[in-house]
């Protein structure tokens, strides 16, 4: 299956992305940055939407945690290397 998202950056604060064509019907994600009396903090925010009633759930259900595996992945990855660089600053 090709998955086809549309991005929309909203310097500097955030990154949204829109399911255009994939596995569900509807996938909202937006990533952004926040400050913070020290530092700054990254907030995730994910919407998934199934159609079909309970074949749709059922689906959800089977997609949902890889994706959710996938974005986790990301996120550790962002924060190791945001970490890195602090270190080096």
């Amino acid at each position: 299956m090709t998955t086809v998202e549309t991005v929309r950056f909203e310097r500097p604060q955030r990154v949204s992305f829109r399911l255009v064509k994939g596995p569900v019907p509807h996938v909202l994600e937006r990533y952004e940055l926040r400050a913070r009396q020290i530092g700054t903090a990254l907030y995730y925010r994910g919407e998934l939407g199934t159609d079909l009633w309970a074949l749709g759930v059922a689906w959800g259900a089977i997609v949902a945690p890889s994706w959710e595996r996938t974005v986790a992945t990301s996120l550790d990855g962002i924060r190791t290397e945001a970490e890195r660089r602090a270190r080096r600053s």
